[in-house]
């Protein structure tokens, strides 16, 4: 498979993914869009390089990540992660419940958004559904970390969320 072909490939099947990912590494639509075609040229001129030795998930989601990080770095701001939209939350029948939820994932957002690095980046990765081999690998942490960490992280949300703190 070429490397277009391959390109292609991915922004297939992973295209939503990233998308969701620079909006939380980038709040700003400007910048996020801007962040994304880093993404995508990133993504494109990797393939030269990728030989399969993980899974093409893995290799998407560790390129997306670490030019993520290269554009917060170089902004030198000290952004959160920012996760404004969930698409694949479908919406309830009931617009209360609607609402309800709203405010639930709004307050969730907030306290996501006050987590430092890398607990951020492990948090994302884990609400994409990656395992903690994945996100060990795309972080640069050990397995036993990330796992760690998500542990602790969720314990802090749970006991921030029902404190009623990020409201």
């Amino acid at each position: 498979m070429s490397q277009d072909e391959q390109y292609l490939s991915a922004i297939a099947e992973f295209g939503p993914a990233l998308v969701r990912l620079a909006r939380t590494y980038e709040p700003d639509p400007d910048q996020r869009r801007d962040l994304l075609q880093d993404v995508y040229l990133a993504l494109w001129r990797s393939f030269a390089l990728y030989a399969g030795q993980c899974s093409l998930r893995t290799w998407v989601y560790r390129v997306a990540h670490n030019t993520a990080i290269s554009a917060r770095l170089r902004r030198r701001k000290a952004r959160l992660v920012s996760l404004e939209e969930l698409a694949d939350i479908p919406a309830p029948d009931d617009p209360e419940g609607a609402a309800g939820n709203a405010h639930v994932l709004a307050r969730l957002q907030t306290l996501i958004r006050r987590l430092a690095p890398p607990d951020d980046q492990v948090m994302l990765l884990y609400l994409e559904d990656q395992d903690a081999a994945s996100i060990a690998e795309i972080t640069g942490l050990s397995p036993g970390a990330v796992a760690t960490r998500i542990h602790r992280i969720k314990q802090l949300l749970s006991s921030q969320f029902h404190q009623g703190d990020g409201a």
